[in-house]
């Protein structure tokens, strides 16, 4: 199962890992974020980003960032080999659910699930209740099925 690391601009990162921690309390030991602040210099950010790692590997892990080209995104970029460390940016509630709901998966595997949470976890929705109007009979909408 692989380590799962979230990097994302303050207070994202951690504020995903206590959603995390309270739907998934169990995976709390796998889960580690780094808050990316306003001015922090990147040495700083991938020094630290390095000690998480290097603390949540077993022995691979899945870096979640929140915006690709940013600081938290290049940071995670420099910590990934390809490998046994791999990045996914466009962090989400759905795409880290799903990321650990699955624990027995390879980081393949943990790739492809977080992408298709943080697609499938993306919708429309209707921006208004249903009207429970009833129909009435006659005007020029008798030949049509649907209710309004």
């Amino acid at each position: 199962m692989p380590g799962l690391l979230i990097i994302a601009h303050a207070p994202l990162a951690s504020s995903l890992k206590a959603v995390a921690e309270h739907a998934f309390p169990e995976c709390a030991a796998r889960l580690g974020a780094l808050d990316v602040l306003s001015g922090m210099p990147i040495e700083e950010v991938e020094a630290q980003g390095r000690q998480l790692l290097d603390r949540l590997r077993s022995p691979d892990a899945l870096i979640l960032t929140d915006v690709f080209g940013a600081t938290p995104c290049n940071v995670a970029q420099r910590l990934a080999d390809g490998v046994q460390v791999k990045v996914v940016a466009g962090v989400n509630v759905p795409m880290l659910w799903r990321s650990l709901c699955y624990a027995d998966d390879s980081l393949d595997a943990a790739v492809a699930r977080a992408v298709a949470g943080a697609t499938q976890g993306v919708m429309q929705v209707a921006t208004s209740r249903p009207q429970n109007q009833t129909r009435k009979a006659g005007g020029n909408d008798q030949g049509n099925s649907q209710d309004q």
